[in-house]
């Protein structure tokens, strides 16, 4: 096992990273993590077996999208050894527990979190989550217990967000319910602010193209690139649970989202679905736009719709189009009202496009 101070040293040595003050000052918390994970066990009597330290207090690391807190997080992992540990998303996460609370609920069981909780606890002392955030209530109704049985069983839990603790579910519905799980995270883990001017994510692709036009071999190796540096060439579906149904991104990792243009708009999806998946997800590599006509009136309506959704929450956009934006769309019905997303096509391959966000 190495601690994170080593190994980001050794990065930075190696050409791999380069200094950044942000993320050099929460190295300590994650050495401290470490450090009590590597404690020595306890001993409770002359002829007990000695057990396991207690975990020692986690991490809430919150800030701007882009500064650094999942590759931190990620070699934090990594660097743990033999340490149990599951480094996952937290959306997915939480979709995983609601599918094995279903599936105790049609064996008889009447709690059915208590054993999920366990079954959780019984695998790992370590769960790093990324990108925490509380936007349905059915996970903000069990978040609370289920994170108290991981703390009961000594589990170190490890987080990335992009929100400020106090503000997770602000708005939702019946959020005073909500906020003991936001005292129980201050009682149990660190809360820091990562402070940075730096976007690593967009400075990434400044000075990149994002906008492949025809969506010919070349553009697709191109984009294929852009998925790799982006993705750290790893990733898993992500599926988003909308009233009931489910939206799946074929590729997700670290806010990096990877779909076709039939992926999303060739399937009966709504603007409910578009803002969704423009608040899971801070890059959006779309591949294969077509030419739109009334042949494809509806994928075309869809697409307007989708482009919206990005346009207003700032989602970076990288794509592999059949023609530039002012020539997808050149006859049939909706071609006039299509100028409009045409001219946010192009707004939105400017390289500093999407920075007032973050």
């Amino acid at each position: 096992m190495t601690n994170l101070s080593t190994l980001y040293a050794e990065k930075i040595a190696a050409g791999d990273l380069r200094p950044d003050p942000a993320q050099e000052a929460v190295l300590p918390q994650f050495d401290r993590i470490s450090a009590g994970l590597m404690a020595e066990p306890v001993k409770r009597g002359l002829f007990r077996r000695a057990s396991p330290p207690p975990a020692p207090k986690g991490l809430y690391l919150w800030g701007g999208v882009g500064r650094g807190k999942s590759m931190l997080m990620d070699l934090f992992v990594d660097s743990l050894g033999d340490i149990p540990a599951r480094r996952v998303h937290f959306h997915a996460f939480m979709q995983e527990i609601h599918a094995k609370m279903h599936e105790a609920r049609q064996n008889g069981v009447q709690d059915a979190l208590a054993p999920v909780a366990q079954d959780v606890a019984d695998s790992v002392r370590v769960l790093a989550f990324d990108e925490m955030q509380i936007s349905d209530i059915t996970d903000a109704m069990i978040v609370g217990r289920l994170f108290e049985a991981l703390f009961a069983a000594d589990v170190c839990v490890v987080t990335t967000s992009n929100r400020l603790l106090d503000e997770l579910y602000k708005n939702g519905l019946n959020r005073q319910l909500f906020l003991p799980f936001i005292g129980l995270i201050k009682d149990k883990m660190q809360v820091w602010e990562m402070v940075s001017p730096v976007d690593y994510r967009q400075d990434r692709l400044k000075g990149s193209e994002v906008y492949f036009a025809p969506a010919d071999a070349a553009a697709r190796a191109s984009l294929q690139s852009i998925w790799d540096d982006l993705s750290g060439g790893s990733a898993q579906p992500l599926t988003l649970e909308i009233k009931g149904r489910e939206v799946v991104l074929p590729a997700f990792r670290n806010g990096v989202a990877r779909a076709s243009f039939f992926d999303l708009c060739g399937k009966m999806l709504g603007p409910g679905d578009y803002l969704a998946i423009a608040e899971e997800v801070k890059v959006l590599v779309l591949e294969d736009i077509p030419r739109l006509s009334r042949s494809n009136f509806n994928e075309a309506k869809r697409f307007v719709t989708l482009i919206d959704a990005l346009y207003e929450a700032q989602v970076r956009l990288i794509c592999t189009a059949a023609a530039e934006p002012e020539f997808l769309y050149v006859e049939g019905d909706g071609a006039f009202e299509f100028e409009r997303t045409a001219s946010r096509l192009r707004e939105m391959q400017d390289q500093n496009w999407g920075q007032a966000e973050s």
